[in-house]
């Protein structure tokens, strides 16, 4: 899943179609409010352009600024980064812009693309998250969504190398992180209502 650059005619970006935009149509035709969060290291243009305007569809992206595609889509909210950005501040941005966003849009339902390539070894990224970074954006994510009580459905996507073994398991982890940190809410939740 993830594939966030196809487009309604054509495949792009390695993408053939795009299951987050037919995910999120789907979705608010059923009456949802939908965020996708798009932590790919390029920019979730196929998304942003199936589902402008869409007054029940809001998405957001955080990307390397000079990385493909060379003509960005407008998302609800882009999130352009300098090249070579490590994890603190990687992390203090996607903090200081997802929050509010989530608080403004006020969606019940968040697709999330966790795409690995903001890894600093990365042949396709221009950031520099080192893996511990990787799994630390998981928990960032989840605690966001779940101190406002909502739904996370993940995909992961990027990672390209020759070391696919280490690709793998970084989709592996992502998800893993993301299981263990709703796991550990849902746990705090229950103890806390038992006192």
């Amino acid at each position: 899943g993830g594939s966030h650059h196809a487009l309604a005619d054509t495949g792009a970006g390695y993408c053939v179609f795009n299951d987050l935009a037919i995910a999120a149509i789907r979705l608010a035709e059923e009456g949802h409010r939908v965020l996708i969060v798009d932590c790919d290291v390029h920019q979730g243009d196929g998304t942003a352009a199936l589902t402008a305007g869409h007054p029940d569809i809001a998405t957001y992206s955080i990307h390397a600024e000079k990385n493909f595609p060379a003509r960005k889509a407008r998302s609800t909210l882009d999130v352009a980064l300098p090249d070579g950005l490590g994890d603190d501040a990687y992390l203090a941005a996607l903090e200081e812009t997802l929050a509010p966003l989530l608080d403004a849009e006020r969606p019940d339902v968040i697709l999330y693309q966790a795409g690995v390539d903001p890894f600093g070894g990365d042949r396709l990224g221009r950031l520099d998250l080192s893996d511990d970074g990787l799994a630390r954006r998981e928990r960032l994510v989840a605690r966001l969504v779940i101190e406002r009580g909502l739904p996370l459905a993940s995909t992961v996507g990027g990672g390209y190398g020759d070391d696919v073994l280490a690709i793998a398991r970084r989709h592996v982890a992502a998800i893993i992180t993301l299981g263990r940190a709703f796991a550990d809410a849902a746990l705090e939740s229950e103890a806390f209502g038992q006192r």
